[in-house]
């Protein structure tokens, strides 16, 4: 559990008490900027060709398309973009694959929990072509003593049953588990389902300014929460 705050808001976690920890992959272990370069510049553009449209105004046709899934399992899934914007979202992610970067001291981060003897599990929303991509690109695969993906339960992060779910397949013990995550809602529906340590990324696209966050405790880099 997260024992104290210190003066700098940076999260002290009780490692001792710490068994299971979930981590998220896009805006926590890896750059966001890669997914937001994708969806408001790149996927723009290929339809604005296709439909012979200019990047801006595709852009204002495709962004409240995109608002209006947010927090869906469509939202995250590239089959259901494929078919409704008649492009290969696959296709064009392969595209800018060399944009796809670990974050500073993710993997330092990743090893010392295994280290600690501590379960590691990737949990994403990632559809599955997508989250073998990134995996394909960065190997950060080796670390996880499993990886989970919200489609294969048919209900994302976001949502009570997938935590249910997780449960199920993943038993954990929520007060001495601890979840690092950038989306709010994703770590507000944990913390209702019993997770006992719940930790914020200020900044997940590297390209942004880091975010004010008051509601959970909040890092800007995981060597910030290293197990001692």
């Amino acid at each position: 559990m997260i024992a104290a705050m210190r003066a700098t808001s940076i999260p002290v976690l009780d490692w001792k008490g710490i068994h299971t920890v979930f981590m998220d992959m896009d805006g926590t272990l890896l750059d966001l900027h890669f997914d937001n370069h994708f969806w408001h510049e790149h996927v723009p553009l290929r339809y604005g060709e296709r439909h012979g449209l200019s990047t801006e105004a595709a852009r204002d046709q495709l962004l409240p398309r995109f608002r209006a899934m947010e927090g869906s399992l469509q939202w995250y899934c590239l089959d259901h973009w494929s078919r409704e914007l008649e492009l290969d979202i696959l296709a064009l992610k392969r595209e800018l694959r060399q944009l796809i970067r670990v974050v500073p001291h993710a993997e330092m981060f990743l090893q010392s929990v295994r280290n600690a003897g501590m379960r590691l599990v990737l949990v994403t929303n990632a559809h599955a072509e997508a989250l073998s991509l990134k995996m394909e690109h960065t190997r950060l695969d080796g670390y996880f003593n499993r990886i989970v993906s919200s489609h294969s339960f048919g209900t994302p992060k976001e949502s009570a049953a997938f935590w249910q779910a997780l449960q199920e397949v993943e038993p954990f013990d929520g007060e001495a588990t601890l979840l690092v995550d950038d989306s709010l809602p994703v770590l507000r529906a944990a913390r209702d389902f019993g997770i006992g340590s719940v930790v914020a990324m200020r900044r997940p696209d590297s390209g942004q300014p880091a975010r004010d966050i008051h509601e959970f405790p909040a890092i800007t880099s995981l060597a910030e929460i290293l197990p001692s």
